[in-house]
Formats: structure tokens, sequence, C-alpha cells
């Protein structure tokens, strides 16, 4: 086996929990069917709210094989991240008995951590809010893990008995992207043969609400949630909140290749770039995410007009939408006019740190069927939004090589490459 071969990084196992569904097949199905899983907030009373809308998970603790201990010990972003990564193992195929635990590591992005499990139990020990000093005693015993993020990938690492290079990657809504690529970059370094990588996010709670309120970023179309999450869209007016996971074995192409697997797709190229310059705002000619775009095609060894499709970070606020219309026309040149681009927010909302590694998994399935998912709920593409967003229907399309990309407050802007493993000449 070439040496090439041995520093390739694929993914052999996908695992996703999103709305709509548990599953990767439920997940596919949503969204090669154009359908949307955003509703009115059932979680909480969401009128004192400006929105009162989110894409929330039917998740059921009992169902998806967790035993109680496991359920009352962990945040709900902590169960979707096992649960998630269990559904990922059985897909590899991978005897684990058969790996050195200690080559086996785990990387989980998340933005928020464990919000819902703090919020809930911040009610309950200041009763609802009324006591100034709260009573610790009514806390679960199992506080600390939701006040660490940290635990997330503790979880995943007892879940499969990794005892590699495990940690958390928290950069905000590329979180997802970001933890795919430190996973990679640690299977090239060779501090790990299996990296099990991914993001999870739960963050469908009263304070989330109330701080995107505050600064109108979510979107107050309260009376029709099924067509909320409109990118790219000219009515849209702010994004989706979503939850979910997706994670993914990970392996080098020598390996995968030794065990017969199935290969779903290589991580061939990877950037995150900051633009220095705004906690929320965004320079409205997308040089940012263009220098990410540029770099993870480079790494790749792809010129742009390889790309067959793009996933879109595609949030439905205006800024957002034309600053990555700017990006793909900055990075990708005329053929930006040429390549399909889609976002699968406008069906599973914004899941923030999760959804990266939820866009991935659905660029892989892309790849896997030849089916571009479409951008639901664009009827009136806005002007300054004049590239080919896949309105409505999904569509047949040849697809080897996936360009994934991702924006996040704070000023990240990621990118990563996807391709077909013999797509990529080394």
């Amino acid at each position: 086996m070439s040496a090439d071969a041995q520093r390739q990084v694929v993914i052999t196992g996908i695992g996703v929990t999103a709305p709509g569904g548990q599953g990767t097949k439920d997940f596919w199905d949503l969204l090669v069917n154009g359908r949307t899983a955003t509703r009115r907030i059932s979680f909480f009373d969401p009128s004192p709210f400006r929105s009162q809308v989110a894409a929330e998970i039917d998740f059921d603790v009992e169902l998806s094989g967790l035993t109680p201990q496991e359920a009352r010990r962990m945040d709900r972003a902590a169960q979707f991240a096992v649960v998630t990564t269990r559904e990922a193992l059985a897909d590899s195929g991978l005897e684990f008995d058969s790996v050195d635990p200690a080559r086996i590591g785990v990387t989980i992005g998340s933005a928020v951590g464990a919000t819902m499990g703090l919020d809930q139990e911040y009610r309950t020990v200041s009763d609802g809010g009324r006591l100034e000093l709260v009573d610790h005693h009514y806390a679960v015993p199992h506080l600390y893990s939701y006040l660490v993020p940290s635990s997330f990938a503790t979880e995943v690492a007892w879940a499969v008995g990794a005892e590699g290079p495990t940690s958390v990657v928290s950069t905000g809504c590329t979180s997802g992207l970001d933890s795919l690529g430190y996973a990679a970059d640690v299977i090239r370094d060779g501090g790990a043969d299996i990296m099990i990588a991914g993001a999870t996010d739960a963050p469908i709670s009263p304070i989330t609400m109330a701080c995107f309120d505050a600064i109108k970023a979510t979107t107050p179309r309260n009376d029709d949630p099924e067509h909320a999450s409109r990118p790219f869209d000219a009515s849209r007016n702010g994004f989706v909140l979503g939850e979910g996971a997706a994670v993914f074995v990970l392996e080098t192409l020598a390996g995968a290749r030794r065990r017969g697997a199935t290969i779903y797709a290589e991580i061939a190229g990877y950037a995150s770039r900051s633009n220095a310059f705004h906690m929320t705002g965004l320079r409205p000619d997308g040089r940012e995410m263009a220098e990410a775009i540029r770099v993870a095609l480079a790494g790749a060894r792809l010129d742009p007009t390889a790309i067959d499709y793009v996933n879109a970070h595609g949030s439905g606020t205006k800024q957002n939408d034309r600053h990555e219309t700017a990006a793909f026309k900055r990075s990708l040149g005329e053929y930006a006019y040429r390549v399909p681009i889609s976002s699968i927010k406008s069906m599973v909302g914004h899941s923030l740190g999760a959804i990266g590694s939820i866009e991935v998994a659905a660029s892989v399935l892309a790849m896997a069927n030849d089916v571009v998912p479409p951008t639901a709920n664009l009827h009136h593409p806005d002007p300054e939004c004049d590239l080919d967003y896949v309105p409505l229907h999904a569509r047949e399309w040849r697809t080897d090589t996936v360009l994934s990309v991702g924006s996040g407050f704070g000023g990240f802007q990621s990118a990563l490459v996807l391709a077909a493993p013999d797509r990529v000449s080394r």
C-alpha cells in the first residue's frame, strides 16, 4: 500500500440524529423529498419570545437504547452524541476489539454545550428563578458534567473504549466542520489510526431563544413554521434554531481497504479562517470564507471546477446569504454560476455547532446517491443571491466531489472538501 494511502483519511461510518427522524435513513429521506422539520416550539411555552419556531427532534431516550442511568447522567446533547456514535460504529463494520484502544481517538464539536441541562437545573435549584441564593441540594448529581463540554467527548470515548487523543472543538457554528478537519489531521500526523469525529448540540431552550431574540438573528415568522427557514429567498428574515448530531468513523484509506470497508468519501482538504472583524458582523465581500475555500481546495489539489456540489452554510439571514454568495464568486470565479449549491438548514434548521457535521453527512449521502438535496422554501430568490441554489426539489447530479462551508459568530469561516477516494490524484 502506498505511503499516500496511509495518509489519506476517509469516512467509513456515518450516524445522524436530526429533526424529522432518528438515524441516517430518515435524515436522507427528509432531505431528498424536500420536507421541512420546522415547527412551533413544544419544549417550553415560546409565547414570550419574538421567535417561537424551531426544528425539534422527537427523541425517545428508551427507544434510542440508552439505559436509565445513561439518560440520567447525560444532557440531551450528550445523549445525541452517544446514540449517533453507536449508529456510526455499526455502519462502519469496524471490530473495535481488534484495534489498540490507544490508537482510537475522539473529537466532538459543540457550540453551546449542555445548554438544555444547565437551563433546566438552574430553574430547579433556583425554584423557577425565585431564589437568589440557589439550593444545590436539588441539583442532579452529575451537574458538573453539564458544566464542562469536555464531558461530550468523554461519553463518546467511554462508549467506544477509546484511549487515544480525545477533545472537544468549540468554534461556534463551524465546530462540526472544524472537528472533522482536526480529526483528519490527527490521523495524518500519526496520532491515531481511528478517529470518532462529529458534533452535537441541543440548544432549544429559553436562554438560547432570548439571546438570539436580542440580536434579531432568528425569524419571527411564527404563523408559518414549516416555511419559516428560507435561505437565499428574498423574503427571509432570520434563521430557525435546530438541534441534532452527526458522528463519523474516520480512518486511513489503507486501513479501510485492508479490512474491505465501505468508503464513503475522503476528507481531501480543510481550512479555517477568522475575519478578525466583528462578533456577529460579516464583511460583504466574503473574503475570509473565500480564502478558507481556496486553501481547502489547494490542500485537496483540486481546481474549483472539480467541485460537483457546494453544501452552503445558508442560514437564512440576509447578511450571511449575501456574504456567502460573494465568497463563492470570489473563490470559484465564473464556475460559481454553474455548480449546484443548496442549504439543508431550510429543512432541519440551524443546530449551531452540530450543523457542520450534519451538513457533511448530507454531502456524503449526496455523493453516495448522486443526488443534490434542495433548498426548501426558495420561491423568490434574492437578486443578490443569483447562483444556482437548487430551489424546492432535489436534483439527480453526478457528485464525486463536494465543498461544504460554514460561518460562525466570532468571525469563524471554514471549508471542507470531500472527494471520492480515487478522484484525488496523489
